[in-house]
């Protein structure tokens, strides 16, 4: 048999547990802003997240939607609308790094951590407005012709 069109892994869970599993892994990444799992499913969760920061950097209210839709609380996708996405627009795409790290000590699986590539503590997301008070013009005085 040839596996020619299949997209994706399954991790031996039918198709709901599958996108419930992939959900609540990008609503821990949103909540905590790094993750460690299996490496399977951190290559699975990255590309899946990047869109919906795609979608969020963009803000309107479809793309508020679709986030809230695509991750498992509202909270979570008002901070990635809100706090995170403002803070990654100098990026255009690759907003999540996979680190390789221990092998888990039950059953030898390979693990990772997913992280953001920027540090999110750092970044503001809006300034204090300072009122600016307008400095007073010089009064030049204007020379007659006589």
């Amino acid at each position: 048999m040839h596996r020619h069109g299949y997209k994706g892994r399954k991790f031996h869970r039918e198709r709901d547990q599958r996108r419930a599993l992939i959900k609540g892994l990008a609503d821990s990444l949103v909540k905590y802003e790094s993750i460690e799992t299996t490496l399977p499913k951190a290559k699975e969760i990255v590309p899946y997240v990047e869109k919906l920061i795609t979608k969020a950097k963009k803000g309107d209210l479809h793309n508020r939607r679709q986030v809230i839709s695509g991750l498992q609380t509202i909270e979570s996708a008002h901070k990635l609308v809100d706090q995170i996405a403002p803070k990654l627009l100098g990026r255009v795409s690759g907003h999540l790094r996979i680190v390789k790290t221990l092998a888990r000590r039950g059953d030898n699986t390979m693990m990772a951590r997913v992280s953001f590539v920027d540090d999110l503590t750092e970044a503001p997301i809006a300034k204090a407005a300072v009122p600016v008070t307008p400095k007073p013009k010089a009064v030049v005085a204007k020379k007659e012709n006589a």
